[in-house]
């Protein structure tokens, strides 16, 4: 059983005890974001750091600020 830290630049997403270690490449989701594992690092006997690059989120487009002015007619 491995302590596995997951991180995105230096911050740390999850942490969980796992059996088996994911290795480089490996597609994963996390808090409902897809990610891919960019390296793997053993810091302790048993913790092992793991490298993740998210999927970046696509924000939706917003209305735009003329239409939110105007009011409809009845």
């Amino acid at each position: 059983m491995f302590a596995v830290h997951f991180m995105e630049k230096n911050i740390i997403v999850l942490t969980q005890v796992l059996r088996d270690i994911p290795k480089v490449d490996d597609e994963l989701k996390i808090k409902g974001r897809k990610g891919k594992v960019i390296s793997v690092q053993e810091t302790e006997e048993n913790g092992i750091h793991v490298l993740v690059e998210f999927e970046k989120v696509v924000e939706k487009s917003k209305a735009s600020i003329k239409d939110l002015g105007k009011k409809k007619r009845k």
